[in-house]
């Protein structure tokens, strides 16, 4: 088969590495689910796992706290996006908090999490800084505030990490939905700004960022990694139990594993379903809102509070990092002391070795996964533009499928179909998994910008003798070198947050710079989780560092490539 026959056949390859073991993982999970694993001498069908499932004393409260995590911080984050933008786009003070929540999005999620324990813990930092002054405080006071039987921090956690990635989207949305002149005009006719912008963008805007929201809804209520760092453990949210039965050496634990892996899925399905109720319900109260013409009296106090709150998520995920940063360095640090007594290099000395070989399983992991997304990513957007083919929106939603299903739902599917077929677990099945994750952030980054390029550069090219191969590798991929950089940042610092399919598919035996951080979490061990977690954050960041820097070296003599 030649290149060109074979490059229509590129986005139906796509789409079977991304979504084929997603299939293979739902039915590795159905089978175990109904009683039969033959590793284990078991044979169904049965609903024994389902008995044994609720029977479970701690189903009830794992239940609870996986909706409402998920639907509290879906909806606090989509409001304070959606408020923030409407009282403040468009002024230097939204430019700047812009530019302070964006490079936020590629701080993993374990990261930020263990940042913000070390923060508002009982002897967190905030502790220590209002100690013994304010509170008269010698020693931590006895509060549960981080693992709190409500999951109130492991909410607030998904939260602080949810809103530059909604706020990211939305941006993009904006563009397409004429923002500055409907608010214009709004407020001619007497309307507030917030009023003004929800009456007349938010319909346009929201249809635009529906399916993000949607992944942000199914991510929050089956994260696995901030349940265990935030979340309660007695019982713990369900995504981590499940994890707990499928990492049991009792291989029939698996199938009570895999039945909550359905229930999981169940669950956000049935979520998915009362959102988007929901959705219909204030869509039909907004009409009425819209029709009464209140022209909105509490605006500033509206878009003063959604400032706060979108600072607030910034300072919390900065200062965590910060305070992450100290722990690294430290030595005797005692409460209530707001900084420790001394610096030291022993840590990294002691932990160094460790974090090393996991930076380079990460980053080998990373690498590979974010360069075989952009490969075929190119190929999908290339096939698009030369033989006119065009992706309908169930297309996208394709797309978004992988995100959607709870990765609790299919990964121990996945991994129990590899253990019944006899199938070797270690670092390629865990670059193949992490791709179906790392593929649909990589398109979606670099779709736009390709669509987006001048056809016009195109023609000249071919009128000077180029092939289209010619105008792809010589004219078009150099123009769009930042986007493509940057995409392929994004694909690595997705691989580097993975958490759930580095354990589950390496089996154990692939250790990651993640995988290890949360591991620390139970241990307490601060200075390690500190190390563990800022060279995290440090391999997440490095690459859109140099999506920025290669692009102003290699144009620097070009000004409009510099920048385009």
């Amino acid at each position: 088969m030649t290149r060109r026959n074979a490059l229509p056949l590129l986005p139906i390859i796509t789409l079977l590495v991304m979504l084929g073991p997603v299939a293979a993982g739902l039915f590795g999970t159905l089978l175990p689910a109904f009683g039969h694993l033959p590793a284990a001498g078991l044979t169904g069908p049965s609903l024994d796992p389902f008995r044994y499932l609720f029977s479970w004393a701690g189903l009830p409260r794992a239940v609870l706290l996986s909706i409402t995590t998920g639907l509290l911080a879906t909806g606090i984050s989509l409001a304070i996006v959606m408020l923030l933008t409407a009282g403040w786009s468009g002024t230097r003070v939204f430019r700047a908090l812009e530019r302070l929540l964006s490079p936020l999005l590629s701080v993993p999620h374990a990261a930020a999490a263990f940042g913000l324990a070390f923060l508002i813990a009982p002897s967190g930092w905030v502790s220590r800084l209002i100690s013994p002054g304010l509170t008269g405080w010698e020693r931590p006071p006895d509060l549960l505030i981080v693992q709190d039987t409500w999951g109130l921090t492991m909410t607030l956690g998904l939260i602080v990490k949810e809103v530059p990635f909604l706020l990211l989207i939305t941006l993009a949305a904006l563009g397409q939905a004429d923002a500055r002149r409907s608010v214009t005009i709004a407020q001619a006719l007497g309307y507030g700004r917030v009023t003004g912008w929800l009456k007349t963008v938010f319909p346009r805007v929201y249809a635009q960022v529906r399916p993000p929201i949607y992944v942000v809804l199914a991510y929050s209520m089956s994260v696995v990694d901030v349940a265990v760092i935030l979340g309660p453990n007695t019982p713990p949210p369900l995504s981590v139990q499940i994890v707990k039965w499928m990492s049991d050496p009792d291989l029939a634990m698996r199938l009570e594993g895999a039945a909550g892996a359905l229930l999981q899925l169940w669950l956000v399905v049935a979520a998915l379903i009362f959102w988007r109720l929901g959705e219909v319900v204030v869509a039909r109260l907004a009409r009425k809102w819209i029709a009464g013409g209140g022209r909105g009296k509490a605006d500033r106090v509206v878009a003063a509070g959604a400032l706060l709150a979108g600072g607030a998520c910034a300072l919390m995920v900065l200062v965590g990092i910060a305070v992450l940063t100290i722990w690294s360095f430290a030595g005797f640090w005692g409460f209530p002391d707001a900084l420790p007594d001394s610096f030291t290099l022993r840590n990294w000395m002691r932990f160094g070795p460790g974090t090393l070989e996991a930076l380079y399983e990460t980053a080998l992991i990373a690498i590979t996964a974010a360069l075989v997304a952009l490969i075929l990513t190119i190929g999908c957007l290339e096939a698009e533009y030369r033989f006119g083919l065009s992706f309908s929106q169930r297309a996208v939603w394709l797309l978004y499928l992988p995100l959607l299903i709870p990765q609790t739902a299919f990964l121990p599917g996945l991994q129990t179909l590899m253990l019944t077929l006899g199938a070797d677990v270690g670092r390629l099945p865990v670059m193949m998994a992490h791709l179906v994750f790392v593929l649909p952030y990589v398109f979606l980054s670099l779709a736009d910008p390709f669509r987006a390029w001048d056809g016009r550069m195109a023609v000249v090219a071919a009128a000077l003798g180029s092939g289209p191969d010619g105008i792809l590798w010589r004219v078009r991929l150099p123009m769009l070198l930042r986007p493509v950089l940057t995409a392929l940042a994004v694909g690595f610092a997705v691989s580097v947050g993975q958490y759930l399919p580095t354990l589950l598919i390496g089996g154990g035996r692939v250790e990651t710079l993640t995988t290890e951080a949360v591991a620390l979490a139970s241990g307490g061990d601060r200075r390690a989780i500190g190390v563990y977690g800022l060279m995290q954050t440090g391999a997440a960041l490095v690459p859109f560092a140099l999506a920025l820097l290669i692009p102003a070296l290699v144009w620097r003599n070009r000004r409009g490539l510099r920048h385009g």
